[in-house]
């Protein structure tokens, strides 16, 4: 019987972890809201458009909210919760480079916003510069073979 027991008790044990490891693996992506302007961006009119946009975005009117949006940016081009907004309307309409624009512009305007930073929305775009960074490659990317090496001095 304490064979049993020991055994009993390890499968329980087992289905456990089980549990919580895949619990603990699923991630979750928080779903992608609007964000208020900051005190700074307050001029009236960018809020109210704002208002309507993070609205209209919530009843997955992406035209509408894409429309509100853009009206916001051009009111306060300075702010980057604005770019952001109109980001996520221009990427929920799947206008996937535009928003790459604006998000970068977004995250650009406002340095120290972690909700800008760390937005699952910016992850697929990653740094802006790497692209423009390239080792030097002197036998450029092909793998050398007997022939196409070139010439030392």
């Amino acid at each position: 019987m304490g064979m049993g027991m020991q055994i009993r008790q390890l499968m329980i044990l087992g289905m456990i972890l089980v549990l919580v490891g895949t619990t603990a693996c699923s991630s979750k992506r928080k779903p992608l809201v609007p964000l208020s302007l900051t005190e700074t961006d307050a001029k009236p009119q960018a809020m109210v458009l704002t208002e309507q946009g993070t609205q209209a975005y919530q009843t997955k009117q992406f035209e509408d909210a894409k429309k509100y949006f853009q009206q916001a940016v051009a009111v306060v081009p300075q702010s980057g919760q604005a770019h952001y907004n109109f980001a996520l309307a221009l990427n929920a309409l799947g206008d996937a480079e535009a928003a790459r624009q604006h998000f970068l512009e977004a995250a650009n305007l406002a340095p120290g916003d972690q909700i800008i930073w760390d937005s699952p929305a910016l992850a697929p775009y990653g740094d802006p510069d790497t692209r423009k960074r390239t080792k030097d490659r002197p036998y450029g990317t092909e793998r050398p073979t007997f022939g196409n090496m070139p010439r030392q001095k």
